[in-house]
């Protein structure tokens, strides 16, 4: 099991910075990834950036140039750097932790979820 805190959300501006957080525990070195999602109102989940074990990153679309990923391993917590807000990226943000194992003999992820934070930009 893992266990995800998240922190960080808050109200900025159009055009300024947040940074959240997310803090592990449980059985750490079994995650293979660490990923933010966000849910936008009225809309689905959607994945907004991820780091790998091995330090691989990747970056939605929306997130390039703006948002920044990145870990600190003894503090075993994800940030997000969030700069140049917008609108659009009003939405509670989920930290995930994803974790391999097997289903079956057959290989299979399991997710595990922080409980999310609010991220509203608004002038």
């Amino acid at each position: 099991q893992v266990q995800l805190v998240e922190s960080g959300g808050g109200l900025v501006q159009p055009g300024g910075s947040l940074r959240l957080s997310c803090a592990a525990s449980g059985s750490i070195s079994s995650i293979n990834a660490r990923r933010w999602y966000r849910q936008p109102p009225g809309k689905q989940r959607e994945l907004v950036a991820e780091i790998n074990s091995g330090g691989s990153i990747n970056y939605a679309d929306s997130a390039k140039g703006r948002f920044t990923i990145s870990r600190d391993s003894a503090k075993n917590t994800v940030y997000l750097q969030m700069n140049s807000l917008k609108p659009d990226d009003t939405a509670v943000y989920y930290c995930n932790a994803v974790v391999s194992g097997l289903v079956n003999g057959k290989p299979a992820e399991f997710p595990f979820w922080g409980q999310g934070t609010q991220v509203t930009v608004s002038s």
